[in-house]
């Protein structure tokens, strides 16, 4: 099982709880230097790749480095991500959030998904923050209209479910999770305020911060679970339903497109089983 952003946070957790499970993890990570703590709970089981989600070439050369060594890939685990970051690009000059969260992730995959296992499955890490925005397809890199982080943070969140969706379209299990709201190193754009507004909601609301362990049960869940329909949103270890922007059959197929061309990159669609 390959995670990405498991030097810390919900990647760390999940790397934990899939090791405790027998599982052999790879650690996917921008910096190898704050991997300590994830090789130590991992064990003999941890493995370490270097992997930039914010460059393309970063991103194909981790991919290399990991189908080096691994022929087979069981559970890729895209968990990696930025939230509420100001205005930022990519080494390609894509929107910060969206080349992050998204298609890194989209350019990962599809380089990966040649050494799925035919059992194996994607879990693509998402956000009730979907709900803030779906894909403004007229500017998703913010090149002219103004900058609004949250906006920007939504449109990638829709962007990991309608991956999603494409990838059960077209051949592969996959699942995308909302986490829950989780005070990990993401918030570290975050201002006082927001961070205050964000961990003072009431005790018992559907916005109650988690511990990480509990926001990564999720994600593992996702990882491992029978008997769930490929192409499903879940939280709190169950089925939930996404917005309607996140899940349109024709939004679904037009991010498949535009994201195979923005990362130039032609993703091997896999055959359905009858």
């Amino acid at each position: 099982m390959a995670v990405t952003g498991a030097s810390g946070g919900l990647g760390l957790e999940t790397a934990r709880a899939l090791a405790a499970r027998g599982a052999e993890v790879v650690l996917l990570v921008r910096d190898p230097a704050r991997c300590g703590e994830a090789l130590r709970v991992t064990g003999r089981s941890g493995q370490l790749i270097t992997l930039d989600l914010a460059t393309l070439e970063g991103v194909r050369a981790g991919a290399a480095r990991l189908l080096e060594r691994w022929p087979r890939i069981d559970v890729l685990v895209n968990n990696a991500g930025v939230m509420a970051t100001p205005l930022g690009r990519t080494a390609q000059g894509f929107e910060l959030q969206l080349g992050t969260n998204h298609l890194g992730h989209f350019l990962l995959t599809a380089l990966v998904a040649p050494r799925l296992a035919a059992d194996g499955r994607v879990v693509n890490v998402a956000s009730r923050g979907h709900l803030v925005s779906g894909m403004n397809w007229d500017d998703p890199h913010y090149l002219g209209r103004p900058y609004r982080k949250w906006e920007a943070y939504g449109q990638s969140k829709t962007a990991n479910i309608l991956f999603t969706l494409g990838l059960a379209r077209h051949g592969y299990s996959a699942y995308a999770v909302h986490p829950g709201m989780v005070a990990t190193d993401l918030y570290r754009h975050l201002g006082e305020a927001d961070q205050a507004a964000v961990q003072n909601r009431p005790a018992g609301s559907e916005a109650t911060v988690k511990s990480i362990a509990q926001g990564a049960a999720t994600i593992a869940w996702a990882a491992t679970v029978e008997g769930v329909a490929s192409g499903s949103y879940v939280a709190d270890c169950a089925v939930t339903m996404a917005a309607p922007h996140a899940t349109d059959p024709e939004a679904v197929e037009r991010l498949w497109t535009w994201s195979q061309e923005q990362v130039r990159e032609r993703f091997p669609v896999r055959r359905m089983e009858s």
